[in-house]
């Protein structure tokens, strides 16, 4: 699958693979010097890109275990959504989980991108919903003896 991706800033690099079964894109800072994060802050991070994802797919943006492991950086809201007509730069929310100061810089490789299929539905109320064997247990109840 070929994704057109528009440079918005001199110097942003597109997502690349780091090796050839890897499922998410590398994605890179395109920020002009260092760019400091405080411990608990969350810093928007440019990538200086534009994706026009296929429709039916989607654009998620995953914390690299690398940066959250080692730097304590990850993206803020979990994981990213691109939607697929969104045509405006690719940004990472990028949060200190750590107790230290942290900083980004230019062509750092910031978060992962992962496209995948997606199926729209249309939500339907109803009176009940069918049984199941698990039926409303949740938040840690299977595997319980």
């Amino acid at each position: 699958m070929k994704i057109n991706v528009k440079k918005l800033q001199n110097g942003a690099k597109l997502p690349v693979y780091g090796s050839r079964f890897a499922a998410g894109a590398d994605l890179y800072a395109c920020t002009e010097g260092e760019t400091v994060i405080a411990p608990g802050e969350t810093v928007l991070i440019p990538t200086g890109i534009a994706v026009e994802l296929p429709a039916g797919t989607v654009g998620l943006v995953f914390a690299r275990s690398g940066l959250a492991t080692k730097q304590d950086l990850a993206p803020a809201n979990k994981v990213g959504v691109i939607d697929c007509d969104y045509r405006g730069e690719v940004k990472v929310a990028l949060h200190n989980h750590g107790k230290e100061v942290r900083s980004v810089s230019y062509g750092d490789r910031i978060a992962q991108l992962v496209v995948v299929p997606y199926l729209p539905c249309e939500f339907e109320e109803t009176a009940e919903l069918s049984q199941t064997v698990r039926g409303e247990g949740g938040f840690g109840s299977t595997g319980r003896a």
